[in-house]
């Protein structure tokens, strides 16, 4: 238990004193790791200004630049005389007895040094679904401590562990000195700018307009809101970008000296300058700040398997053919008896692009599936996408109804009057499954806005990017997020696989009942399935093992029986027959993947064609 004790003592002199060897330590060390309070399942009251804690989110957006004083010299009020040079890192606040010490903050002060730090606005992920959520409170709940403390309790002080050397008498002042932060290292705060719409405002007690929680917190999921903090960053500013899922070690900052909702700027003429100095200094009971000491980049959000490496999982291997055949056959059930939608859906649920480059990616499978019988509409398509949160860590449902298409803001925003990146509920991190329910679009008329959706939602299916709004400008972000549209007929929306089902008629009439049973017969191995289809989606997977002759003679064969066959054609029966492996708990392209995959493209082209003789009867 000595090395708990440590950690929970490390303060930012400490780190700084040792940074090589801490920072070793928590790179080598999963359990050392592990111990320290995850903020997502924390409340803040438990934690004390100070302490090391982690934040698990995604990358929402990034500030501008920021300077701060990294040293200072702190005088004696009487003699002016330097008492002690004092460690501005991994700190908000300057450190001095405001009743007898001063801090010369200017550019020119005798033994200041600058130093500059990005703040980056991390939420919890979008559309992190409960099971999950529960999973990671469980694990807090259990994991190991400092001698002492129980979770629930207040954790000791990290400030109150230092040496006696370190501890002469310190206050923050929070009046003339609040923060370490002179200016920015950007030049001049914009005054006037066409800002982005829904700066939600409120009234202060001192009459001033202050932001909105709502809009401080900035959720992509506006009905799904989560926790958020700022997260300051020292170094390696280039090395993320939006949208990244993280998880974060760092210094508490929660002094109520930070709020920025009732500072005066001197420029309350200029609201726009009000407002922006609101959302960067966020109440931090809201928003509290987060020291960054280690940034880790999680390849997934599955919090079943983010204690190791899932590829290496033998219980992946092990159980891959039981766990493909359960799942297969509750998705089979649920699907109306269709055991070729089952797999298409399945393949779905392991999908994640693999290849990138400027023009074009590989491996996102967005699925539509069509012809759900209306007798079991509107309960079924909410019904199965309940089945499958079950399944998927982070997921989530969107009628498409008209009031939705109209009013929603679907891209991320740029706001010019608080210089603020307002998300869209299409920010979502990566390999979060989007559910589009088109079921529900009654007949209306799409506005200008409910046009600007659909196209940002074409445009997220069919290359895997989503253009940002900048007002003046639009900037195509990467993503990787699998789509599946629930439609009657096909859909308005593109895709990589549309499929109509064929159902049973008698599963029809019971299928209420199938989804309700399939959920207490998998019950006790959902934790198998969850990891199985993480694991599948993440782990390396060979392309090469496949005979190119094989390949190369299926394509003359396609081509001679229809010379419509395109290359595109090819690549997309590649992806679909690397899918089937892996849903199968395999790292390999096998050959009957590939036959498989040649049988299934070819029943659904038969649907396809019968389904559209069907559509031009009379």
């Amino acid at each position: 238990m000595e090395t708990v004790r440590e950690i929970a003592a490390w303060t930012p002199e400490y780190l700084i004193a040792n940074e090589p060897a801490c920072l070793e330590r928590l790179s080598a060390d999963e359990a050392l790791w592990s111990t320290i309070p995850l903020l997502n399942c924390t409340e803040l009251a438990h934690l004390p200004d100070g302490c090391l804690v982690r934040f698990r989110g995604m990358l929402q957006d990034m500030q501008d630049p920021e300077c701060y004083l990294e040293r200072y010299a702190v005088r004696s009020k009487s003699d002016g005389t330097v008492v002690r040079q004092q460690n501005g890192k991994y700190r908000d606040l300057l450190v001095f007895n405001a009743a007898s010490e001063t801090v010369d903050t200017g550019c020119t002060g005798d033994g200041s040094t600058f130093g500059e730090r990005r703040s980056l606005f991390v939420v919890t992920v979008p559309g992190q679904n409960p099971w999950a959520a529960g999973y990671e409170k469980e694990q807090e709940a259990a994991g190991v401590r400092p001698t002492g403390w129980k979770h629930g309790e207040q954790m000791p002080s990290a400030t109150a562990k230092r040496s006696h050397e370190d501890d002469t008498e310190m206050e923050v002042d929070g009046t003339t000195t609040t923060t370490t932060v002179p200016g920015e290292c950007n030049g001049n705060k914009k005054r006037t700018a066409n800002g982005g719409d829904g700066t939600a405002l409120a009234a202060s007690s001192n009459g001033t307009a202050v932001l909105s929680a709502d809009y401080l917190l900035n959720s992509p999921i506006a009905n799904r809101p989560g926790k958020a903090c700022l997260v300051k960053l020292y170094s390696n500013y280039d090395d993320w970008a939006l949208n990244t899922v993280l998880e974060v070690a760092g210094f508490l900052s929660v002094d109520p000296a930070l709020d920025g909702s009732g500072d005066s700027t001197g420029l309350d003429e200029f609201v726009d300058d009000v407002s922006e100095h609101q959302a960067t200094h966020p109440p931090p009971s809201l928003i509290p700040r987060l020291h960054a000491v280690s940034v880790r980049k999680l390849p997934h959000t599955n919090p079943l398997l983010l204690r190791g490496p899932p590829s290496s999982d033998a219980c992946l291997d092990a159980l891959a053919e039981t766990t493909y055949k359960d799942l297969h056959n509750l998705l089979t059930q649920c699907l109306f008896g269709d055991g070729v939608a089952a797999d298409y859906l399945l393949c779905h649920l392991v999908s994640s692009v693999y290849i990138r480059d400027e023009v074009e990616c590989r491996g996102q499978f967005c699925l539509n599936l069509s012809n759900i019988p209306a007798e079991v509409l509107p309960g079924y398509t909410r019904s199965l996408y309940e089945l499958l949160e079950l399944l998927l860590p982070a997921s989530h449902y969107l009628p498409m109804t008209l009031d939705n298409m109209n009013t929603l803001q679907f891209a991320p925003k740029k706001d010019y009057k608080t210089n603020k990146l307002t998300s869209g509920i299409l920010q979502l991190a990566p390999h979060t499954h989007l559910v589009l329910d088109e079921t529900r679009l009654e007949a209306g008329k799409l506005e200008s806005a409910g046009v600007e959706a659909v196209k940002h939602v074409a445009h997220l299916i069919k290359a895997q990017r989503l253009k940002y709004d900048f007002q003046f400008y639009q900037l195509d972000f990467n993503t990787d997020v699998p789509v599946l549209v629930l439609s009657e007929g096909k859909s308005m929306l593109p895709s990589n696989c549309y499929l109509p089902i064929v159902p049973d008629l008698d599963a029809i009439k019971l299928i209420d009942e199938t989804i309700k049973a399939g959920r207490h017969y998998v019950a006790p191995k959902l934790d198998g399935m969850r990891r199985f289809l993480t694991g599948a989606r993440v782990r390396p997977f060979d392309m090469k093992t496949l005979d190119p002759t094989v390949v190369q003679d299926d394509f003359v064969r396609m081509r001679t029986e229809n010379s419509a066959v395109t290359m595109d054609d090819l690549h997309g029966l590649f992806v679909l027959a690397r899918l089937l492996g892996l849903s199968r708990g395999r790292t390999a392209l096998h050959r009957d993947d590939w036959e498989r995959a040649k049988v299934l493209e070819g029943e659904r082209r038969n649907r396809m064609e019968l389904f559209s003789k069907r559509k031009s009867e009379p």
